[in-house]
């Protein structure tokens, strides 16, 4: 396994030490499509491991207690690339391998779990008030609303939109078909119709692609990978306990 740590951000040593609450230690994993990032209360680096579409939830299980070894946690935040209900995944994910339906990650940690939209997470730890929309802009749209504190995981990217979907257009796939130009001036057209269309107080733009714009479409600031940590360390916040993508698994 190629194992690599990494400093984190400020954002994400902010996020641990405000994120598990003085209650918990808690583990955050970042399943994503090319890599599994972790990192633990009180840890200023994280660590990483590749995933890619043979990565299981066995697998990533595996990785995640290896990698994890010498961390002290008693509680597990993960992030999912995929729809979340009742805290469980209801579908499977696009890039990685098959069987996260159905599998019981509490028990396979063998620690009380919390699953969330990996999009929602990043969007709960780029919170600062009010009304929200966070838009991640990666292999697709992800999309989430924060209101006074709840998250909502969205699944706006999949709307139509001229031919196709927002997806289509502004994920890694419009990027390669269409452009770094054109690519940008649709991302600017979605963000704008989106914001018309929910009226939110802030948004924040994020995922692995917004280094790609030239500049912020108005009215948006630049989310942080690294605030997804800060998210799943505030999902075990007891005053966001109400968060609706956060419901225990054990």
């Amino acid at each position: 396994m190629d194992i690599s740590a990494k400093r984190t951000t400020t954002a994400a040593s902010r996020g641990a030490a405000d994120g598990g609450g003085a209650t918990r230690k808690v583990l955050v994993v970042d399943v994503g499509g090319n890599s599994v990032k972790i990192l633990a209360t009180g840890q200023s680096e994280h660590r990483s491991f590749p995933s890619g579409p043979k990565l299981t939830p066995k697998h990533m299980v595996s990785g995640v207690r290896k990698l994890a070894e010498g961390w002290d946690y008693d509680a597990i935040s993960i992030g999912y690339p995929g729809p979340i209900l009742r805290g469980r995944p209801i579908a499977e994910p696009y890039n990685l391998g098959r069987g996260w339906v159905g599998f019981n990650f509490a028990r396979a940690f063998d620690h009380p779990v919390k699953l969330i939209n990996d999009a929602a997470m990043q969007a709960l730890g780029s919170y600062e008030g009010g009304k929200m929309l966070f838009l991640g802009l990666g292999t697709g749209l992800g999309t989430a609303m924060v209101v006074e504190g709840i998250v909502e995981p969205m699944e706006l990217g999949h709307l139509p939109y001229r031919k196709h979907t927002y997806e289509d257009y502004v994920g890694e796939d419009g990027l390669e078909r269409h452009g770094k130009k054109k690519w940008r001036t649709y991302v600017a057209d979605v963000v704008k119709r989106l914001i018309a269309a929910l009226e939110p107080d802030d948004t924040v733009i994020g995922g692995g692609n917004v280094k790609k714009l030239k500049v912020l479409p108005p009215n948006c600031r630049a989310g942080d990978n690294a605030n997804a940590f800060r998210g799943g360390f505030r999902m075990w916040d007891e005053e966001r306990s109400r968060t609706r993508a956060a419901i225990p698994t054990r």
